[in-house]
């Protein structure tokens, strides 16, 4: 059964990507808008997505594409160009952070720090921020196939149409596809086994958040630079739970986009993905003084606020 202060969340911020088409946000949106793709090794996917992207910024709902490239082998950084994305190497990325660490803010000297390699997707994604230039930013994944213009609309409709909402959350169907096997059902294998459970356990007020770790989210500049980023796996669960801390319930949306399709990891591969989540939580319960003698130095790296270190 569900908390419920999360049903009548779910009641009353949960909405379906078609309520929110090109030509309603581009009419009614009143502030720049970034789209984001953390990629690496895309070059199946990045160009189709970034052709659809394009057509959105020509209808004028958005502003600008930027693809974060891990320095992928495989010509993902020529592709998203030649599509009309701006693209930069994550690891030309850095954010000095004055006089505190680059893993937890902490005070360590009276010199600037630059921060070392990128630590994963969730580096990326926060040292992305200052190059991004809208107010409102939308993150999306790189490997998605069959790519739709909705998965950016309808994110971005809550935040352009809804009344106090600052955040948003990606749900849909995931397809469970690998090895010749295709099943209607069966995707995101650790977002049901692992983040839900934990989320209605740990935090019940978000236990209706149908997908936790969909990589695809919208929201304010000023809120994501208010938040820490995970480095690792744990980057969606720990900005879900923080941005909640931030801004309460009503401040959080979800949108439902459907039909999602995308690189599935071997079973093996899940057991880090599920230990870095978990650790996430962990930290955070950590924090609540509602965990006590868990050693957490195996948790994933985090970097902090930027609107706390930036100078």
């Amino acid at each position: 059964m569900l908390d419920p202060a999360a049903e009548d969340w779910a009641k009353r911020r949960t909405f379906h990507h078609s309520l929110y088409p090109s030509s309603r946000i581009a009419a009614e949106r009143e502030a720049s808008v970034s789209v984001c793709l953390p990629a690496r090794e895309c070059a199946a996917t990045i160009g189709e997505i970034v052709r659809a992207l394009s057509g959105l910024r020509e209808a004028g709902a958005i502003d600008e594409i930027v693809v974060v490239d891990a320095a992928s082998a495989d010509g993902t950084a020529t592709i998203a160009a030649d599509a009309g994305a701006k693209v930069v190497q994550e690891g030309e990325l850095t954010v000095s952070v004055g006089n505190r660490s680059p893993t937890d803010g902490a005070s360590r000297s009276g010199e600037p720090t630059t921060l070392g390699p990128v630590l994963g997707k969730g580096d990326a994604m926060w040292r992305a921020l200052p190059v991004l230039e809208g107010e409102l930013i939308v993150f999306l994944d790189a490997d998605t196939a069959e790519f739709s213009d909705h998965y950016a609309t309808g994110l971005l409709g809550p935040l352009v149409c809804e009344p106090q909402v600052r955040f948003v959350k990606a749900f849909y169907r995931r397809p469970f596809e690998y090895g010749g096997i295709s099943l209607p059902q069966g995707g995101g294998r650790v977002n049901h086994l692992l983040a839900r459970p934990a989320l209605a356990l740990f935090y019940p007020e978000l236990a209706a958040v149908k997908q936790p770790l969909a990589g695809e989210v919208a929201a304010r500049r000023d809120l994501l630079e208010r938040v820490p980023f995970v480095t690792g796996y744990g980057v969606e669960i720990g900005m879900l739970i923080d941005v909640w801390r931030e801004i309460g319930l009503d401040g959080l949306a979800q949108v439902d986009l459907d039909v999602h399709r995308n690189r599935h990891q071997e079973l093996t591969a899940l057991g880090d993905m599920s230990e870095q989540v978990l650790a996430t939580i962990a930290r955070r319960l950590h924090d609540e003084q509602r965990l006590i003698g868990v050693d957490l130095r195996a948790a994933p790296v985090e970097r902090p606020a930027l609107a706390a270190v930036v100078g």
